[in-house]
């Protein structure tokens, strides 16, 4: 059995994995962290991790960036695991995250969908073979009207993919109204749609002569997400310190 600590858990992501975990026999949430208390749940529920005094195997985290600082010196300090999903991290809290990583196991991911991840691999194998047959690479992303970042961090770890795969010579272009010329080869195109209820959707294209294969991805509710975050849960519990992210978790 997985103790987790539910670290904003009364937000639409933590009730969300609180109804997974519940029809999950190998994990239990052992008590939750949130500002709000206008929801009730089975377990306890704190206003700050550091008030939190629950034995946990690890902490799933869909809170506040404010929060992660935080969390962070709590993770490290009682040695708990930490399944890190909160976005808008500046870059002195990523620089946190990995100075507490030489203390603590931490998984972070732009996305915890096993769908994104899997296709992040499989983009690694298969660009070079159209990048040098002279396909163009652009990626599509579409969410939700409410959705205040763009491009969204999904899309642009996508691109890392790619351009990982492409000794990360290629440049990034978000916006080309300003551009009178002819499309650069070395170049990932990144467009962002916003619109409506749309819970994500990712495309790659590779655009080629006379043909154009293209790598969908499509989440119809933000369950992916918690039933990912749960696996990852899982993985961490028993790890030791470092960096990990749902490649580890893939690849068991």
């Amino acid at each position: 059995m997985t103790r987790v600590i539910m670290h904003g858990c009364n937000g639409r992501m933590g009730q969300m994995i609180t109804g997974i975990v519940a029809n999950d026999p190998d994990v239990d949430i052992v008590a939750g962290v949130d500002v709000s208390d206008h929801i009730k749940n089975n377990y306890p529920v704190f206003k700050s991790i550091s008030e939190c005094d629950a034995q946990a195997d690890v902490i799933i985290d869909f809170a506040n960036a404010s929060a992660v600082d935080v969390l962070l010196e709590y993770a490290a300090g009682r040695q708990i695991p930490v399944v890190l999903c909160t976005t808008g991290l500046s870059e002195a809290q990523l620089e946190h995250m990995k100075q507490a990583s030489e203390k603590v196991a931490i998984l972070k991911s732009a996305n915890m969908s096993l769908g994104i991840n899997t296709i992040m691999k499989l983009l690694k194998e298969i660009t070079p073979l159209f990048a040098e047959s002279g396909f163009d690479i652009e990626i599509v992303e579409k969410h939700h009207n409410q959705k205040l970042d763009a491009p969204s961090g999904t899309a642009l770890a996508l691109a890392d993919s790619v351009n990982e795969a492409l000794g990360n010579e290629y440049e990034y272009v978000y916006d080309r109204s300003n551009r009178r010329e002819k499309r650069p080869k070395k170049e990932i195109g990144i467009s962002a749609v916003r619109g409506g209820s749309i819970v994500g959707d990712h495309d790659v294209i590779f655009a080629g002569m006379d043909e154009v294969v293209t790598i969908s991805h499509t989440a119809y509710s933000r369950a992916v997400f918690g039933k990912g975050a749960v696996a990852a849960a899982k993985f961490l519990a028993d790890k030791g310190p470092g960096m990990y992210d749902m490649s580890d978790v893939i690849n068991g």
